[in-house]
């Protein structure tokens, strides 16, 4: 039953009501003994009286009001008054950044910095030893002082950073949709191992900050589906499409930082938020000047994109040439012998492949296969790789390659590979470079 105004619960006094989720209601309140307003969350009572979910709440609690961060929503007390259990937090001025989404994505700028203090938020907590275990933009409020992190009341002790099983389980979505050992978190943004009933641990909440990031930066959901069934399978199974394809203004850099946070094996991803923090703090250009959408590309030019526009100019003219003397009948001219050089980063082999558009490189090196993006000057490790030739897709957007007896695929911005098809161990592997489709 919700309470009203100056309902007292031990020393605060409610004053309104702030909203309500999964797990009670949150209301606004005065601490009568310091004198300053606080937010006071309410828990379900079917969850307050189980002795053994206090006893872990009350533990867990004080563990996570040492947390002290500013970009963490502070936890001031924890009680109870009648049977009423509560928690007690600070209250921040700002709107949630679900509610912001609902207006569409963030711009660039708002959206890396948000995320960067977000991912600070995390390691502070994964170095004590606390995971989340619920992050979406539902837990973010954005404030004046930047985005605040909230409801680690509701999270989970695990000692190391990466924690190990036989720890306790809290409930953080309504308990039709939960139980002890089973599924614990939000459907929207849980990691394949929470829809397995796996042990969480701080790479669970790089999955979900990774749903999160998406989000921020597109405006669209990382996963989604019309049921509880599809949109599990969208996230056991799918990956969303490349950020830079859904908004192009984001740097290409971004496509590899989200989709490693949402690689389905928790080995694949980032191993700790610190290094995820540096990753979008190194998108960043050295001069803190953001990308912008370009309005006429085909007016910029680099001395990479001209070397290569000179390079298909001389191809044209010299095939024009050849065939005009041809058809003239004249004596056949001498062979000439055109030289393409490009210039490629320190250590890159030279056993490079030009893509369809002239700006991409493709190289193998020490059992990895990567790109190298001649206008930008990035390198992206992609996948392992057999040491055989892989090629182009058409658009310039794939590369095809063997692996695992397998004929797959990899987007060229980053993500995981795909297989395309099963292939017999004893086929005979070929490709056109540039004219073959993946």
């Amino acid at each position: 039953m919700p309470l009203t105004s100056g309902t007292r619960l031990g020393p605060y006094e409610i004053l309104s009501a702030l909203g309500a989720g999964g797990m009670g209601e949150v209301y606004k309140a005065r601490d009568t003994r310091l004198d300053r307003t606080v937010a006071v969350k309410i828990l379900p009572a079917a969850l307050a009286a189980d002795p053994k979910f206090r006893e872990r709440f009350d533990r867990e609690a004080r563990a996570i009001s040492q947390l002290t961060h500013h970009h963490i929503c502070t936890l001031y007390d924890v009680g109870e008054h009648d049977g009423t259990a509560f928690l007690v937090m600070e209250l921040l001025d700002g709107e949630t950044l679900a509610d912001r989404l609902k207006k569409g994505a963030l711009p660039l700028d708002d959206a890396l910095k948000a995320a960067i203090q977000i991912a600070e938020a995390l390691s502070a907590a994964h170095r004590q030893g606390i995971v989340h275990r619920d992050l979406k933009p539902g837990n973010v409020m954005l404030t004046k002082a930047g985005a605040k992190l909230l409801d680690f009341g509701l999270a989970k002790a695990s000692g190391p950073a990466i924690a190990g099983a036989g720890l306790s389980k809290l409930p953080t979505t309504p308990a039709n949709l939960t139980a002890q050992g089973t599924i614990l978190g939000t459907f929207q943004y849980m990691a394949p191992e929470q829809l397995e009933g796996r042990e969480a641990d701080a790479r669970t909440d790089i999955f979900a900050f990774g749903a999160v990031f998406y989000e921020m930066l597109t405006g669209k959901k990382a996963f989604e589906g019309k049921s509880h069934a599809s949109l599990i399978g969208a996230i056991m199974h799918a990956d969303p499409p490349p950020v830079s394809r859904v908004q192009p203004v984001a740097p290409a850099s971004l496509n590899r930082i989200v989709a490693t946070c949402l690689a389905k094996e928790p080995d694949e991803r980032w191993q700790s938020a610190r290094d995820l923090k540096r990753a979008i703090e190194w998108s960043v250009p050295s001069d803190g000047a953001l990308p912008s959408r370009d309005p006429a590309p085909k007016q910029r030019s680099t001395s990479r994109t001209a070397l290569a526009w000179s390079v298909a100019a001389a191809l044209a003219l010299s095939t024009a040439s050849l065939g005009y003397l041809h058809f003239r009948e004249e004596p056949p001219v001498p062979a000439v012998s055109l030289r393409l050089q490009i210039p490629l980063p320190q250590n890159t082999p030279a056993a490079s492949y030009l893509s369809p558009d002239g700006r991409k490189a493709a190289f193998i090196q020490g059992g990895r296969m990567g790109v190298y993006f001649l206008e930008s000057g990035e390198v992206h490790d992609l996948a392992a790789s057999e040491g055989r030739v892989p090629f182009w897709s058409p658009d310039s957007r794939l590369l095809g390659f063997p692996a695992e007896g397998k004929l797959k695929k990899i987007d060229v911005t980053g993500g995981p590979p795909q297989t395309v098809t099963e292939r017999p161990s004893n086929a005979v592997w070929g490709g056109a470079h540039g004219t073959r489709t993946v």
